[in-house]
């Protein structure tokens, strides 16, 4: 595997399963990658070539095969080498939640883990990150080829230095600062290749643990709820209560950020008015920032709606102003500017027009160590106990939802200034009001179908329910709930989960209404990148979740 990267790459895909095979070849094709499929693993390790950019594999097509052929060819792929597999897995995912998925990535070595079901935007996400991954590689095998010829012209020019050294001084000085600059662009390259991978696992780690925490949090914060109403009037009771729910409502907005990294919280956008947003917040900012700081607003009547999510905008706004008065403790302007831009297309940011909410400072600034990684997850140069670190990596991954961006400047000594690039929005503003929820409807009382395959999250949940007066029918699993509904049992609502094994909330959801054509449903789920395409649109009600969340839900649908 010699010379520069060809100009077609392909991907090679096994899997022999149904219609596995020609379903893939057919995404892949609609995103312009070309592809071919083979009939087993002899011939997909025959035909590793070097126009190969990755291995799409499904696991039934390893499972019980004999991988030493293949384990032959990678391990005789040279050191700038590492083909990357993408493994499509039935249940269980990556490695930290399924053993047997540690064996294929020891075996295969560069492996990303796909589980089964799948949107096909993932499938053809993590194509396009591979197919990424591979090019850069022939880059990098580029440049250490490069740095080999540097080095031979060296060793030339040392044979001749010996007959000639005083003619060819300069010519050998030549040689060695071009060789310096090889030696520098190829750690360049490297280093941000390291820094980009790095990002992107721990997003996927902390958006899998962040869901996984927010189950956790939905059971805590109800267990408590009903210690509260359970527990005798004794104050000290009250207060050893009161602070659990902080901590677990502090682990709550935790997870939330961690998501909002990930890219999987979950949003709501619509057209906002900017100008309007931040005047609305000017108590809040006012107050936040404290009195030796200065506060400038500069914001346009007329201003496009931005298409965002007005609460988190506002979270996001919020971080950003404390992080300016931190940045001055002794004191500044803290500027707030909103203005329309139009951008051609850049690395960050679609072709297009967008309102870019602009927070400065005139606080000490970051050097450009650490303004590279502001954005990263946890990291932090404020003291101890004064910053989580996830302020700016939650809304990097807010403004990416959001198919905007965020920009940072930053000088020592001259301040910060912060750009939120938000879309602006096709359509136009809708203030909705409040409609409470009428009284003798809120009392309404109803038998509710709840499906969880947690036990904890089951148990506190019909709980709350039974709490608030409904008959509670628990199911452990779509199927389950199937049966619930064919039995003709009275079932005015079902409240299900998204994520089960089996049957996702949405494929229960789509089988219930051909039983029960107007049953009422409410999704509920930590997760954002539910399917697009999905035929139908429920109602969400997002976890952890709360009584008074339960409730309010539950009487608007049965209204």
């Amino acid at each position: 595997m010699t010379g520069p990267a060809p100009p077609g790459l392909r991907a090679l895909i096994l899997a022999p399963r149904g219609r596995d095979a020609s379903l893939a070849q057919a995404l892949l094709r609609h995103a312009g990658i070309d592809s071919g499929i083979c009939p087993d693993l002899a011939h997909l390790a025959a035909s590793l070539t070097d126009d190969v950019a990755f291995v799409l594999l499904t696991e039934d097509a390893i499972r019980t095969a004999d991988l030493r052929p293949l384990m032959a060819r990678l391990a005789a792929q040279p050191a700038w080498s590492d083909l990357p597999f993408v493994l499509v897995t039935d249940h269980g995912g990556g490695p930290e939640r399924n053993p047997i998925a540690a064996r294929w990535l020891e075996s295969l070595g560069n492996v990303s883990f796909v589980e089964r079901p799948f949107h096909p935007t993932t499938l053809l996400s993590v194509a396009r990150a591979t197919l990424k991954g591979r090019r850069r590689q022939f880059e990098t095998r580029a440049l250490l080829e490069n740095l080999r010829d540097g080095e031979l012209r060296l060793q030339q020019m040392n044979e001749q230095l010996e007959r000639r050294v005083r003619e060819r001084t300069a010519q050998l000085q030549h040689a060695h600062d071009e060789l310096l600059a090889t030696i520098a662009e190829r750690e360049r390259t490297e280093e941000q290749l390291r820094h980009l991978q790095k990002l992107e696992s721990i997003g996927q780690l902390t958006g899998g643990v962040a869901h996984d925490f927010n189950n956790l949090l939905t059971a805590v914060l109800g267990n408590l709820e009903l210690l509260r109403k359970r527990a005798p009037d004794d104050p000290a009771i009250d207060r050893l209560i009161d602070g659990a729910m902080q901590g677990a409502q502090r682990g709550a907005s935790l997870t939330q950020r961690l998501l909002a990294f990930a890219r999987r919280q979950a949003l709501e956008p619509r057209p906002v008015d900017m100008a309007e947003l931040v005047r609305g917040m000017h108590d809040l900012l006012r107050r936040s920032i404290g009195p030796s700081v200065c506060m400038e607003l500069d914001l346009p009547d007329s201003l496009p709606p931005a298409q965002a999510d007005a609460n988190q905008i506002e979270l996001a706004l919020l971080n950003l102003a404390v992080n300016a008065r931190d940045a001055m403790p002794e004191g500044g302007t803290l500027r707030i500017l909103l203005e329309c831009a139009a951008t051609d297309a850049a690395q960050d940011l679609a072709a297009g027009r967008y309102v870019r909410l602009a927070v400065s400072d005139t606080g000490h600034g970051m050097d450009q160590a650490i303004l590279h990684r502001a954005i990263e997850p946890f990291f932090s140069t404020k003291e101890v106990g004064k910053g989580t670190g996830l302020g700016l990596s939650m809304i990097h991954g807010l403004a990416l939802q959001l198919k905007g961006a965020l920009r940072l400047f930053s000088e020592p000594g001259l301040g910060t200034r912060a750009e939120l690039w938000l879309p602006v929005a096709d359509g136009e503003i809708v203030h909705a009001a409040d409609e409470p929820v009428p009284e003798h409807e809120a009392r309404r009382h109803g038998v509710l179908l709840f499906v969880d395959d947690d036990f904890l999250i089951s148990l506190s949940t019909a709980s709350l329910l039974e709490d608030l007066g409904h008959t509670v029918i628990k199911a452990a699993s779509g199927a389950d709930a199937l049966e619930v509904l064919r039995d003709g049992k009275t079932v005015d609502l079902m409240i299900t989960d998204y994520a089960m094994p089996g049957m996702t909330g949405l494929q229960l959801a789509e089988e219930a209404r051909r039983l029960r054509p107007d049953l009422p449903i409410l999704l509920a789920t930590g997760y954002a990148d539910l399917p697009t395409n999905a035929a139908l649109e429920l109602p969400r009600l997002s976890k952890p979740y709360q009584q008074r969340q339960l409730a309010e839900q539950i009487a608007h649908l049965l209204a």
